[in-house]
């Protein structure tokens, strides 16, 4: 390819970009989530 795009029409770095970003955004969903869980589990124990 002439471009160096991919299937996509992004290139290599932008690809690199966009994960980096993705996986910063699941680690702080993931934090929320848990944090949610622990106060909610403080509230009403399920176990």
């Amino acid at each position: 390819m002439a471009n160096d795009k991919s299937i996509t029409g992004i290139s290599d770095e932008e690809a690199q970009e966009f994960h980096g970003i993705f996986v910063q955004s699941m680690t702080g969903f993931f934090g929320v989530v848990v944090f949610a869980h622990l106060l909610a589990w403080l509230w009403r124990p399920w176990l």
